[in-house]
């Protein structure tokens, strides 16, 4: 016989799971991986607040049929086995059953197209930019440049765990981020120039592979100052998990004062540095 109980108890956990990934990412750290939480990263950017709609009825969609098919298994468990029924029945086909388990099927693709195919135009149609990044991937690195401010590439890397000064995330945290503006509409160039890369961002909804001899071309506006920070997720070699992303959200003015200083310097960190150490003020006093 089935063990029925554990069956049940593997289904309500699978369910309660479910729910807590739906909620969990109220109670996240936005930017970044919190410890103990399920489900995405608070959405800072339009593309991840529409990706976030478009998770959300897939779990209106997903849990019925999770149910319903849970709910079939339980009945032919039990109506079916062969101490309820020692005389199986010898039918083999049954056209109206078949026409609907294939036409719902259907009909429930054809609903998540209506929603998700708005959502990949919304996400490869680059609206007017305020100004370009070029991001080029190296192993095991990242080289960003600024056309529109006449900034060159300046190089990012991982800062290493013995280095880390307080406030920074092992694994995560570089020596010159990436910085943009709050509000400002930004196209992303992604390249590479040795292997192919991957230039993900969860907070922004963003994730564009880098592949060396071709530009691929992404964008993003971020609506919430901060820093969020992403990793390269695209198996690149030895030491690709040591290729993360940082950026930095700031006011207009701000990263006016990043760019005069020169981004990829001590000057230019420092800009940012008082600025972040400014914001920490001012939410510990909302606090």
């Amino acid at each position: 016989m089935p063990d029925l109980y554990g069956e049940a108890m593997r289904f309500l956990t699978a369910i309660a799971l479910t729910w807590m990934t739906a909620a969990a990412g109220a109670f996240a750290t936005p930017g970044q991986p919190t410890d103990g939480n399920l489900g995405f990263q608070p959405a800072v950017t339009p593309i991840m607040e529409r990706i976030n709609e478009f998770h959300n009825l897939l779990l209106w969609i997903i849990i019925p049929i999770t149910i319903f098919v849970m709910g079939l298994l339980l009945w032919v468990m039990i109506r079916y086995n062969r101490k309820a029924n020692p005389t199986p029945s010898k039918n083999s086909h049954n056209t109206l059953l078949e026409v609907v388990w294939t036409a719902v099927p259907i009909l429930i693709l054809v609903v998540i197209a209506v929603f998700s195919f708005p959502l990949l135009y919304f996400q490869d149609e680059i609206p007017e930019a305020d100004f370009t990044i070029k991001a080029t991937g190296y192993q095991w690195y990242w080289g960003y440049e600024y056309p529109d401010q006449d900034v060159p590439e300046y190089i990012s890397t991982m800062v290493a765990e013995e280095d880390l000064a307080e406030g920074q995330l092992r694994n995560l945290s570089v020596d010159y981020p990436l910085v943009v503006p709050v509000g400002a509409t930004v196209r992303l160039q992604v390249t590479a120039a040795d292997v192919i890369h991957n230039w993900a961002m969860p907070a922004f909804g963003t994730k564009m592979d880098a592949i060396p001899g071709r530009i691929n071309e992404a964008w993003f506006q971020v609506n919430e100052e901060g820093t969020y920070y992403g990793q390269c997720s695209e198996l690149c070699g030895i030491r690709h998990a040591f290729m993360p992303i940082e950026v930095h959200a700031v006011s207009q003015d701000v990263f006016d004062a990043w760019v005069a200083a020169g981004p990829g310097s001590d000057e230019a960190n420092a800009v940012i540095a008082e600025y972040s150490a400014a914001r920490e003020t001012r939410l510990a006093q909302l606090d």
